[in-house]
Order: structure tokens, then C-alpha cells, then sequence
């Protein structure tokens, strides 16, 4: 599985102890920026993840910026894209799981690197129990999500 990432200036120490643990895992990736802790604006960096995923360049993103909400916002702009902020391994695993969650939203200020650790690799080993399992539950209400999302970017 191919995993976008990218930070602000808030989440870009964080982002650079994930990229190693992420190849560690055996995960390809794709680094979209920051370079530095310079200030940056935080929806350029959720629009790249978005957009690689859009254009089926990654299946799954991890956005970092200071609390997580702000790139969690922007992300969820986007058509397709299903983000959340998670500081907990059971929401990251989740989130996937039942919401089939594409893109995680941490906070570089707010969680340290090992618990980041632990929930990118729930994240990232979960999967959506809706479509091969025919889970109808979970399914239903991704789908009436999705409809939510076709009304009203339309």
C-alpha cells in the first residue's frame, strides 16, 4: 500500500521519526513536505495528501500539523477524502474499519512518537469491514455518507 505524507511546521519533527517507522513497517511512501519548521500554511499540505489519494497516487494519508484539527478540516473538503483526528490506536483502527477512514490527522504538539507510532500502524493494518465482509451495517452508513458528500459538493 502506497501512504501519502505530509506536515506543517507543527508536525514536521513528527513527520520525520513516521517517514522512517512507515519504510520500517514496509510501507511505500510519498513525502509531500514540509522540509523544515518553517511557517507554512497547514490546507497546502492536507490539499497534497488529498490529492494524491484523488488521483490514485496513494491509498491512504497521514496529514501532521499542530493539533491535527486544522489539516483535518481542509482534508475533509476534499471529494473522496475521509479524514480524522485520532490520538488513540482504537479510533485510528477504527475509523478504518467502520468509516473506512482514508487519511489520519495527527498532532505534532500533541502526541508523542512512540504513541504516533502505534497509532499509524493501527491505521495502516486496519481495513474496512463493510465491502468483502459484507459487514451491511458499516457498509450502509459509509454509502449514506458518501451521498451526504454528493449533495452537498455538487
Amino acid at each position: 500500500m502506497r501512504i501519502a505524507i505530509s506536515a506543517d511546521h507543527g508536525g514536521y519533527s513528527l513527520k520525520t521519526v513516521l517517514i522512517d517507522y512507515i519504510r520500517e513497517l514496509g510501507f511505500d511512501l510519498m513525502d509531500l513536505g514540509t522540509d523544515s519548521e518553517e511557517s507554512v500554511d497547514y490546507p497546502d499540505f492536507a490539499q497534497k495528501v488529498g490529492r494524491a489519494i484523488q488521483e490514485n497516487e496513494a491509498e491512504r494519508g497521514i496529514i501532521i500539523c499542530g493539533s491535527g484539527v486544522g489539516a483535518c478540516i481542509s482534508a475533509n473538503k476534499m471529494k473522496g477524502i475521509y479524514a480524522a483526528v485520532c490520538h488513540d490506536t482504537y479510533s485510528a483502527g477504527q475509523g478504518v474499519e467502520h468509516d473506512d477512514m482514508n487519511v489520519l490527522c495527527l498532532g505534532g504538539r500533541i502526541v508523542g512518537s512512540e504513541l504516533a507510532k502505534m497509532i499509524v500502524k493501527s491505521f495502516l493494518e486496519a481495513e474496512f469491514s463493510g465491502y468483502e465482509s459484507g459487514n451491511e451495517r458499516h457498509l450502509r452508513r459509509v454509502e449514506k455518507t458518501k451521498e451526504i458528500e454528493k449533495e452537498e459538493l455538487s
